[in-house]
């Protein structure tokens, strides 16, 4: 397993939330606004495989035949602008990608056939779902180019986190610190509840092990 391999598996390991307080300590905004799972149980994580799409032109684009080209393991990210009165994603893409072991598919924009992820268990994230197509509506413009995703940016190759809490990215450049200070918050928590179920008052364990400011900037970071 590679050193980046790795910290894909660190960051599956941690929620969202720890995560956030952790971007938040190093002022990196990393959370995808109003961006959440078609099934609360769904999770993904993974590397960022991203594309951008714009509104079709005239002659029309495509919605293009990427899927492909998507490594194992990496997350689908797709700006489409938040976009929400035509679907970027549907059942075909669902079923392919499910059977090439793909880790699972964010959009800022919306989805359809969602009974068919939510069979597959294929995960996928957006702001919502709606049954019209893009089809001659939006068009493929550029494929591993930096994104927006719910306002955060998101690289080709950044982790991309998933859960009943929504999603995160982690930009690579910072992956290392941010899941330093992540694993440090998820001690630091799970300090605290260890405290309080051997009988500590929760204002004392919370100040014993500095959860007020565990998420604060600070000058060595």
């Amino acid at each position: 397993m590679t050193a980046l391999d790795t910290n894909v598996a660190k960051a599956a390991g941690l929620e969202t939330a720890t995560i956030s307080d952790a971007l938040d300590r190093l002022g990196i905004v990393g959370q995808c606004y109003r961006i959440e799972g078609r099934d609360p149980r769904f999770k993904l994580c993974g590397r960022a495989f991203t594309l951008l799409f714009g509104p079709a032109g005239r002659p029309a684009g495509t919605v293009g035949d990427f899927i492909d080209d998507v490594p194992p393991g990496h997350i689908v990210v797709i700006d489409n602008g938040g976009r929400d009165d035509a679907t970027i994603w549907g059942d075909i893409l669902t079923e392919v990608a499910a059977r090439r072991g793909i880790g699972g598919t964010v959009i800022d924009g919306i989805s359809r056939d969602v009974q068919c992820c939510r069979d597959l268990q294929y995960p996928i994230f957006s702001r919502g779902h709606w049954m019209r197509t893009g089809k001659d509506r939006v068009q493929l413009e550029a494929t591993n180019v930096p994104v927006t995703i719910g306002g955060a940016r998101v690289g080709p190759g950044d982790i991309v986190v998933g859960d009943a809490d929504g999603v995160i990215v982690i930009p690579h450049e910072h992956e290392n610190a941010v899941l330093a200070a992540a694993t440090e918050i998820f001690e630091a928590e799970a300090a605290i509840r260890k405290a309080c179920s051997e009988g500590a008052r929760l204002r004392d364990a919370r100040a014993r092990f500095g959860y007020h400011t565990l998420q604060t900037r600070r000058s060595d970071d």
